[in-house]
């Protein structure tokens, strides 16, 4: 176990604190116990704390790593604690951390996301998928430098290639350095005598991207697949973000998912129930036979083992859970009715008090208790 302070407490925040709240707790805590800013003893400690919490927890995979696993689950994963804090030192005291975050720095793109919908039974089997969409891009005439072919971005004289300028100002706190971005080169180090005349010197340009998806089976409505580096490309000819496939599943006619099992509700006549049957059930995979035994009571459910949804991945099914209601006909024949009144006569006329409902059976089976 580490003896490393949990996150979350460092920041004074729940588990299920939102980015924004988490931001602005950072924010607080790191005002207040930045070195240039606060001498107490144990301020600095405090403040790389708070700090590294952040880079945490700010970190979409770092922060799911963090909350299944603990510090344990941060293990090889990278351990530079400058992530994504900089501009918000910026923000408050005009300077990133330690001063030295270089404007033109590359930097990882924004990540995409795209909604993809599916059948019922592509979600539960799989499958592959064509998909469309726009993104950013590199310019594919420059390349990404912004410069028309032929020739070459030079280094900018304001900022000698840093892509910031910097001033001191006094403040009740002492000397400050403001960092703004350059604005003879725009933040990038280098400016471009003849601009590029297909992106006009930005160095990106929109595309249309084709793209084969594999949906592996199991995966349910709300499900995020995530395809590395096809976001994107990142500032100052930085790494692509990547694109997260949001999965959608329309319903099904006849079956409903509750996790990895199937619900099907299964309509029997009068004589199937009494005399019992051997009946044809849809399945996910085709038509299987079930027997329903003599004496079968409307709600009750039966378990078709294997016949539900693969576990997403991992090996195995789900089930299949069948719920039984019984047909009573509201017309009869002649001869239908002269049946079942000789059988009434049989059965007698006294009634017995319920002591569970249709109504219990299908509770029971929404808290995942099956008779």
């Amino acid at each position: 176990m580490s003896d490393k302070r949990d996150y979350y407490d460092s920041l004074g925040v729940g588990q299920n604190v939102s980015s924004d709240d988490l931001k602005s707790a950072y924010r607080r805590l790191a005002k207040e116990y930045h070195p240039d800013v606060n001498s107490e003893p144990g301020a600095e400690d405090r403040f790389k704390e708070v700090n590294e919490a952040y880079a945490v927890l700010s970190d979409r995979e770092r922060r799911a790593a963090y909350d299944r696993f603990g510090h344990a689950g941060l293990k090889g994963m990278p351990t530079d604690f400058d992530f994504g804090v900089s501009d918000i030192f910026e923000e408050f005291f005009g300077f990133g951390l330690g001063g030295r975050r270089r404007r033109n720095t590359p930097m990882r793109g924004a990540d995409l996301r795209y909604d993809i919908k599916l059948e019922f039974k592509e979600a539960v089997f799989g499958v592959e998928k064509q998909i469309q969409f726009t993104r950013k891009d590199t310019c594919s005439r420059c390349r990404g430098s912004g410069a028309e072919p032929g020739t070459t971005p030079v280094r900018c004289t304001t900022c000698d290639g840093s892509g910031e300028v910097r001033q001191v100002h006094q403040t009740i706190l002492g000397s400050m350095v403001n960092v703004s971005a350059c604005p003879n080169c725009g933040g990038r180090g280098e400016t471009v005598s003849s601009p590029c005349q297909h992106c006009r010197g930005r160095g990106i340009e929109q595309r249309s991207v084709e793209q084969t998806i594999s949906i592996p089976p199991g995966v349910n409505d709300g499900t995020q697949i995530r395809v590395s580096g096809e976001g994107e490309p990142g500032p100052n000819r930085g790494p692509h973000g990547d694109l997260y496939v949001v999965v959608r599943v329309k319903n099904h006619r006849y079956f409903r998912r509750r996790n990895d099992d199937i619900l099907l509700d299964l309509t029997i006549n009068l004589a199937q129930a009494a005399l019992g049957s051997e009946i044809d059930v849809p399945t996910l995979d085709g038509s299987e036979k079930l027997r329903i035994p003599p004496g079968t009571q409307p709600a009750r459910i039966f378990r078709m083992r294997g016949k539900g949804v693969p576990h997403l991945q991992r090996g195995g099914r789900g089930d299949q859970l069948v719920v039984v209601s019984v047909d009573i006909p509201k017309t009869l024949t002649g001869e239908q009715r002269e049946l079942l009144e000789r059988l009434s006569e049989t059965l007698g006329t006294e009634v017995i008090p319920q002591e569970r409902s249709f109504f219990d059976d299908l509770k029971d089976l929404i808290g995942g208790i099956v008779d």
